[in-house]
Order: C-alpha cells, then sequence, then structure tokens
C-alpha cells in the first residue's frame, strides 16, 4: 500500500507583483480556476502520483476584524501557496517538481521574495514548505493509478455488460465478465496493478502514533478532570464576549468564487483567517487538532470524514507565527451542499476547530450553537473563502462514491464463485 501525503510551500509575494503573479497562473487554466494539466509552467498530468493541486494567493480581506476583537497587528504579507496531494512522500513530490518543471516554476516563484535567478529551486522550496496540523485522505492507499485503472474497469464492464444477450442470469453474466477482464488484461488492453509494498517506516510510525496518544490521553485523565470546571467557566466568559463578525459577503467577492466553481463534480475549497487573540484559544486549537489529526491518521481512513463522504483531501495549516489557520479541501458537490453537509451532520465539529476564528458565529461550550446558526455560518466561511487560482484534478468527472464503487467492482472480481444475491448486487454496481 502507498500512503498519501500533502505538501505545502508558502511564501511572501514581492511588492507590487499581485497583479502580475495571478496574470501569470491565469495562463495555467483552461476555464477560470482550472489547471490545463498540459500547461508550458507546471504540467501537473505529467505527475503520476498527483491527486490534487492548487496554487493560491493568500490575500485576507478579513484583517480588519482583529481590531474588532482588540487582537495585537500581525505583519501578515499577502502569501502565495503551492499546495497538493500526492501519492508518497511530500518531499518526493517536490523533488519531482523541479525535475520536470523547473523553468516554469522558476517563473512562479520569481515573483517571491528571496528567489532569484541564483537560487536553489528545490532548497528553497523545501525551506518554505509548511506542514498541516491535520490531514486528512479519503482513502488511505488509494492511489492515482489505482483510480485510474479502476474507472477503465468500470467502463469495459459496462461496455461488456450493455452487450450481453438478454436473459442472463446473475451468476452467468458474472463469469462472463470475469472471463472477459482477464482476456483483455491478456491483451494487454486492461491493466489491473497489484499495490505496492507498504513502507515498513510508515507502518512503524502509525503503529507508534496509535499507541502513544491514547496513553498520553489517559495519562493526563485526572489533569482533564481537575480542570474540567475551570476551564469551561472560562470558555463560556470567552463565549459570551466573543463578537460575532459575519456580514453578507459583497456580490464581487462572491462572484468571483462562483466563477471558479462547477467546472466539474468536485470542487476546491480555501478558506483563510485570523485566530482569535491569546494562548487560551491557541492551545485550545491545537489541542483539537491534534485530536483530530488522531482520528484522520486512524479511524477515517476508509471513506468517511466522521459522516461526510464527499471530501476527497482536506488540511488545516497554521500560518504566520499561528496568528492565522488555512483551510483547504477538495470536495464533491457545490459549496451549499457541502456546506450544509457539515451543519446537518457535524456541525459541532466545525464549532470545535473554527470557533477559534476571529468574528465565527457564537458557540455555547465550544460544540453548540455556531454552525447551527445556518445564514451567519454561510456568511462567514463564504467571506474567508478565497479564490484558487489554479486547481488541478487528477481524475475529474470521478467522485469519492465512484471511486468507492470501482474498487467495490474489482474486489468483486476475485471469488470464483458467488451466491445469486450477491452476483445481482455486484452486477448492480455497473
Amino acid at each position: 500500500m502507498t500512503p498519501q501525503s500533502a505538501f505545502m510551500v508558502v511564501a511572501p509575494i514581492r511588492a507590487g507583483r499581485i497583479e502580475a503573479l495571478r496574470e501569470l497562473l491565469r495562463g495555467m487554466t483552461s476555464a477560470p480556476g482550472q489547471a490545463n494539466p498540459d500547461n508550458a509552467l507546471l504540467p501537473f498530468g505529467r505527475f503520476a502520483g498527483l491527486h490534487f493541486a492548487r496554487l493560491v494567493v493568500l490575500d485576507d480581506a478579513t484583517l480588519a476584524d482583529r481590531a474588532a476583537v482588540s487582537a495585537p497587528p500581525i505583519d501578515a504579507p499577502v502569501l502565495l501557496a503551492f499546495l497538493g496531494d500526492c501519492d508518497g512522500p511530500a518531499d518526493t513530490q517536490l523533488a519531482e517538481f523541479t525535475t520536470v518543471a523547473e523553468p516554469g516554476l522558476r517563473q512562479i516563484c520569481q515573483h517571491c521574495e528571496g528567489f532569484d535567478d541564483s537560487t536553489d529551486l528545490l532548497a528553497w522550496m523545501r525551506a518554505h514548505a509548511v506542514a498541516p496540523a491535520t490531514f486528512y485522505n479519503n482513502w488511505v492507499g488509494r492511489t492515482v493509478r489505482q483510480i485510474g485503472e479502476e474507472a477503465a474497469l468500470h467502463r469495459a464492464l459496462r461496455t461488456r455488460l450493455l452487450a450481453q444477450p438478454a436473459g442472463m442470469t446473475a451468476q452467468a453474466a458474472r463469469a462472463d465478465l470475469r472471463d472477459y477482464v482477464a482476456a483483455e488484461q491478456r491483451a494487454g488492453r486492461l491493466r489491473l496493478s497489484a499495490p505496492e509494498p507498504t513502507p515498513p517506516a510508515w507502518q512503524i510510525a502509525q503503529v507508534l502514533h496509535a499507541i502513544w496518544v491514547p496513553l498520553l490521553l489517559l495519562a493526563l485523565l485526572p489533569v482533564f478532570v481537575v480542570g474540567a470546571l475551570p476551564f469551561l467557566l472560562v470558555l463560556r466568559a470567552r463565549e459570551r464576549s466573543d463578537a460575532e463578525i459575519c456580514p453578507r459577503p459583497s456580490a464581487t467577492h462572491v462572484e468571483a468564487l462562483a466563477a471558479i466553481e462547477d467546472h466539474d463534480v468536485s470542487n476546491q475549497f480555501s478558506a483563510f483567517g485570523s485566530l482569535k487573540p491569546g494562548v487560551f484559544r491557541l492551545w485550545l486549537l491545537r489541542f483539537l487538532l491534534w485530536v483530530v489529526q488522531y482520528t484522520t491518521r486512524h479511524v477515517y481512513v476508509h471513506g468517511r470524514l466522521a459522516r461526510v463522504s464527499t471530501i476527497h483531501f482536506a488540511r488545516w495549516v497554521l500560518l504566520d507565527g499561528n496568528c492565522r489557520l488555512l483551510f483547504a479541501s477538495n470536495y464533491d458537490g457545490s459549496l451549499d451542499s457541502y456546506m450544509d453537509d457539515f451543519i446537518n451532520k457535524v456541525a459541532w465539529g466545525l464549532n470545535l476547530v473554527f470557533s477559534n476564528g476571529i468574528g465565527y458565529p457564537r458557540t455555547r461550550f465550544l460544540a453548540l450553537d455556531g454552525a447551527k446558526n445556518e445564514q451567519a455560518f454561510k456568511y462567514y466561511i463564504r467571506r474567508h473563502q478565497l479564490p484558487t487560482e489554479v486547481w488541478f484534478k487528477a481524475y475529474p468527472g470521478l467522485t469519492t462514491l465512484d471511486l468507492t464503487r470501482n474498487s467495490r467492482l474489482r474486489a468483486g472480481l476475485s471469488p470464483a464463485a458467488m451466491g445469486d444475491d450477491a452476483a445481482r448486487q455486484w452486477l448492480a454496481l455497473i
């Protein structure tokens, strides 16, 4: 099994170069915000293990909200973020970018501070790499190659099934499809590659992490019990006085976001904003993201984040000395359906993390209310959302449900025999 990783390179943009950079990035697209996989600067389609990637200018239009909560001013330059999700180690992917597309990347990076013609590109990218506080992958171990091969399998099975004579029993139809797939594989027209061996170091790290985190939480249980009441008293006092800043986003902002959405069955989402001031909120957020990271590494690894099944990849990243938070995801459906999914299923989960941001709809005991104030929450999210200049998806037209179905189709080929009911259920997937 090949595990997936997240890479992210962040750097301040030179003064006066923001619009020139945006113009350069627009040349990489085939539609607003949608990457041309064969663009001349960074041909995303040439990277076999790249699931998603984006280039986004982090220009925080909500910095003025800091004054509303008496937060100290911060040095908050406009940033360029290059991030994505890949098979294998993130550093290996960065190295491959420099090998294949160094001239184009140099054109992009020259708009950033501290980069010139003499700069070692890979070393610079490594120096500006930022790890996520929490990273989510819909299905750990499902590679780009597997997705492509299983999508081809689905197409082949569908074509053959439509050509079968009427009146075949479910078991006979399945047996014919198995023979057809075997023949296509022998002819080299269909590939179903075996998974690569799981890296031993990754396995060891997973086992150790799965053990030591619960042990540490158990050891800290007496502290949590003793501190629960003081914590809740401080939390409620802060919640009652927290500023709620959820004005309706401007029509211009909404139109810019809408222009880059719904070109595919999936969309990108990038939201950026300041954290509430003080160590209380910072350490609360860091602790919560640490706990969420445990669940995304060991619990939510096969198809769902809590009860939400439409997210391919997501990450939470602390930036600017832990003063600001970036949330980026790749999801299926429209933004409204995405937000409704979370509000209806895991509003408490949204509150746990995002209520630590300045202006979030007021919560009760951290988990209650907040996102349940639907209109205020949607205004808040849309206002903090950023247009993504360039977004790439390696498998357009496929949702997380499609990927899971295709994997089930492949798994269903393995048994030589299958009962009538099971055969009918398998055929229904096609």
